[in-house]
């Protein structure tokens, strides 16, 4: 059964790097999902979906993969965008490029 290994992005709600410091082994659907006729819910038969590993460093999670004989792709880590600092103060200073409107 195939798995993917992969480092979560952040979301956009988030300013710091406590949850997606983990790298993710993740196991690949191995049947689609179906669609409750009565209710509309969406269930599937394979219940490896819902397994979710996590590991502190890729090394880690493709040496767990070796181990258990699985077969693994690892997913390229998203780029992490400069942060760039910026003041309240800065809308109010002396010289700035562009007039501050309402």
């Amino acid at each position: 059964m195939p798995v993917r290994i992969y480092k979560p992005s952040r979301n956009a709600m988030q300013s710091g790097k406590a949850k997606y410091d983990h790298w993710i082994v993740e196991f690949e659907p191995a049947s689609p999902r179906t669609v409750d006729p009565l209710m509309g819910w969406t269930s599937s038969s394979d219940m490896r979906q819902q397994v979710k590993l996590t590991f502190a460093t890729k090394e880690e999670a493709t040496a767990y993969c070796e181990r258990e004989g699985l077969a693994y792709t690892v997913m390229p880590e998203a780029p992490v965008a400069k942060a760039i600092k910026k003041s309240y103060s800065d809308n109010f200073k002396f010289g700035r490029s562009v007039n501050w409107t309402h």
